[in-house]
């Protein structure tokens, strides 16, 4: 009578011929960790950045309100207050946007930066796994064409 093959034994050599390497998955999970780190600092400075023109339009504002808010002799002095408000305001606005547009500038290019810098450093490591991965193969390949 024929004898039924033992298949855990046939996978257990054909899985032992070819190991895993896991250190590639290790690696990647580091340096995209490492890259979000990075990314998220940059986030949190720009938040930070903003937060403090924010506050510094919205004290300067309440300012130049109080300047208008105060009681005129005249009429017409109710009208230079609002219009001198309003061109300060206009002012302070195109100053402020300015500032929002230098810290965009600056995400923007941190950013870039960042993501060319590790592009590069991932392809250089996947270049290394597929070097060692087809090193390994090939070496487990020839051990069981010896055997």
């Amino acid at each position: 009578m024929a004898k039924t093959q033992d298949f855990t034994a046939m996978m257990k050599d054909m899985m032992g011929a070819f190991p895993v390497d896991t250190t590639a998955m290790e690696d990647a999970f580091k340096t995209t960790a490492a890259l979000n780190e990075k990314l998220s600092s940059v986030a949190l400075q720009a938040a930070e950045k903003s937060a403090e023109i924010s506050n510094s339009w919205a004290k300067e504002t309440l300012t130049k309100l109080s300047d208008v808010s105060k009681a005129q002799a005249e009429p017409a002095d109710y009208a230079k207050a609002a219009t001198d408000f309003a061109s300060a305001s206009a002012e302070v606005a195109a100053e402020n946007m300015a500032a929002f547009a230098e810290v965009a500038k600056k995400v923007q290019m941190d950013t870039v930066e960042l993501l060319m810098s590790a592009g590069k450093d991932m392809s250089e490591e996947a270049s290394a796994a597929v070097k060692k991965a087809t090193n390994d193969v090939t070496s487990a390949a020839k051990k069981a064409a010896a055997k």
